[in-house]
This record gives C-alpha cells, structure tokens and sequence, in this order.
C-alpha cells in the first residue's frame, strides 16, 4: 500500500511538470562516548544545514523570479524534434538569479544520456529519471533549480555518464542507480537490506514536513532510506494526532522509526518520552541526525547496536523489535508500528504487546 501511495505522489508530481508548460567521512556521527555528537556529511562538504537555514529561504527557493524564463518543451515529444540539443550546457536558459527551470535541466541530463548511449535520439523528457529536490516540499508549480538542489533516480544511467551529469550539470548534486519500485531499507530482521546505488555526487536530501506542532526538517541518504514525498498535510501525521489525543502527558515508542518522523513529530507535540528504534543502523543514524537538526540535543553511546544515542528524553535504539521486551523495563502508553509493503504488521504488534498500552499501525 505504502509503495502505491509513492507511485501516485511521484504520478502526481510527474502530471504537474507535464501539463504546466514550460518540475569515507561518514554521515559520521563522530562517536565519542557520552559525548554530544558532531555530523559530517559523506561528500565531505557542507551539506548538512542548520533548521533555521533550511527554513529561512524554502519557501521562495524553487520560485521564478522576474527575470526567470519560462520554458516550453513537450514532456511526450521526443527533445530532438523539439530543439538543437547541442545548445544544451550549464548556461542554456539560466536567469541571472542562478536558476534554471525543471525542464531545461531535465533536457540537460537527457542530452547527455544521449550522449552516453545510455537514452536513444527519440526519447522524450518524461522518460529522464526520478527528481527529487531538495529541501523538498509541497509545490504548486514546477521548480526553478538552483545549484546543488536535485538527486535523480534511473534505472539506466551507469558511472560515466552520472559522472558527467554531476560535473555537467550544476543543480544535480547526486545520481543513484535503482529504481523507484523497489522499497529502500531493511524490511525486517530476516531480511537483506535493499539500497540504491550511488554512481557519483552525493544523495543526502532534505525533507520538510509540516506538523500540527511545528515544522520538521528531515535529512535522508537517499539511497539508504525510502523515498516518501511530502504532502500538505501527511496521513501518518494525522494518525499520531489522534493516538496522542487519547492520553494526558503520552510516553511513546516509535518502534520502526526510519529517519525519525513520527518520533520527532511527538517530540514536537510534546510528549514527554519518546523511544526510537529501526533495525536497519543507517535509518538510526538519519534519526540521530534529524533529532539534533530539529532541536533535540543527542549523545552518543558509541555502540551501533542496542542502545545507540540518548537526549534529554528520549532514546534511540538499533534493535530487532522482536528484541525491545528484554531491553525496554518501561510501559509505553503507545507504540508507533509503521511498517514496509507486504510485511506483516502482526510480529511487531506481537513484540510490543506487554510493554505498550495501545499499538497504533500508522
């Protein structure tokens, strides 16, 4: 259900960009233990933003200005029949604001998929890649990109040529090899983890959701962690608002957290204990990450299984959820289970039973 949910937003998004004519460092957490944590980003560059830098700007980043171009391409009529692909560069219709429409950076990675035999002469743009932009957030209207604000996802592209699409083109920061039907991450303790492939650049993302408490700014390494677009308003949102409703001052564990949405959404609501657990350690890492960025100091424990990292209160655990019953002594009031397509939500209902007073399955 969660994967057809994906589908339809990225459809979504895909029917908006087409009918509107023209959308090692580590993530090292620096492990010290017991002592707060420092982040870096994989790339080793200045990826990672403070919340108030990302939230300074977000809303008129992706916006035309007045000098901005609009742009008439046909997503279904082959790029070729429609303009000399030659003229496309890293200047090809950018306004002096640094932007370019969606579709001319679009056309700019197809000219060189092109190039690269990767995409024949008569395809069209609605065939590129996935995009996804970053930060991401609801938009109204196709983006104009700056630089550094795009990861891509094919199924096609191989290391060359995502080597020349990251020199070539400046607004893409990351091009990953899989495809958007498979569900990224560990599905459950007896499974292989699934990820992207990252051929070149860097996938660190940012997510902007909107909260009833407040807005969260979530990082994901794209080819770590499942791709969820943002909406105007999340249904797994409005599902804890009512779990949290049902009690006074409500203890939470988020018992399949990922990069920490729900979790962090309780924080914000106020909840006065919250336990993250995932699996899967890259989700726990996202989850370290987004606590700090959103506010909620963290320090590490320097293990990378059990318990992992701790803040004023809260927990972050990387456990088999099957395993919480011998390591968690408390009741929660509710347990968060949010769990992937085609996985049986019952054995973590089952695992959590005895230490939680309701299960929610958002």
């Amino acid at each position: 259900m969660l994967i057809l949910v994906i589908f339809h937003c990225i459809l979504i998004l895909s029917v908006i960009w087409a009918l509107v004519p023209f959308q090692e460092k580590k993530l090292s957490v620096l492990v010290c233990e017991s002592k707060p944590m420092e982040v870096f980003c994989k790339c080793g560059n200045d990826c990672i933003k403070s919340k108030s830098e990302v939230l300074k700007d977000f809303k008129t980043i992706f916006r035309a200005c007045d000098r901005c171009e609009d742009v008439k391409l046909k997503k279904f009529k082959p790029l070729t029949e429609q303009m000399d692909v030659k003229l496309l560069d890293s200047n090809f219709k950018r306004c002096t604001c640094g932007r370019r429409h969606l579709d001319v950076v679009m056309a700019h990675i197809l000219k060189i998929m092109m190039d690269e035999g990767v995409k024949t002469s008569d395809s069209t743009l609605r065939n590129v890649c996935v995009p996804l932009i970053t930060p991401a957030y609801p938009l109204d209207t196709v983006p104009y990109l700056p630089d550094n604000s795009l990861v891509i996802l094919s199924e096609d592209v191989d290391g060359e040529c995502a080597n020349r699409i990251v020199k070539e083109v400046p607004e893409v920061k990351g091009v990953l090899n899989g495809s958007l039907s498979d569900t990224v991450g560990v599905k459950d303790s007896g499974s292989n983890p699934t990820t992207y492939e990252l051929l070149d650049g860097c996938d660190l993302r940012c997510d902007i959701v909107n909260t009833p408490w407040g807005v969260l700014c979530l990082y994901k390494y794209q080819g770590e962690i499942h791709i969820e677009v943002p909406k105007p308003s999340s249904p797994k949102i409005e599902g804890l608002k009512k779990v949290l409703s049902k009690f006074d001052s409500p203890s939470v564990l988020d018992c399949t957290c990922g990069p920490g949405t729900l979790g962090l959404a309780a924080l914000l609501a106020g909840a006065p204990r919250v336990v993250f657990n995932d699996v899967w350690y890259p989700a726990c890492q996202m989850t370290i990450l987004n606590l700090e960025i959103n506010g909620f100091p963290v320090t590490t424990t320097g293990n990378d299984k059990g318990l992992i990292a701790t803040g004023e209160n809260f927990e972050v655990y990387c456990s088999d959820v099957k395993d919480l019953k011998d390591v968690l002594s408390e009741k929660f009031d509710a347990c968060l289970v949010d769990v992937f397509p085609g996985v049986d939500d019952a054995v973590f209902r089952e695992s959590v039973d005895g230490i939680c007073r309701e299960v929610v399955v958002i």
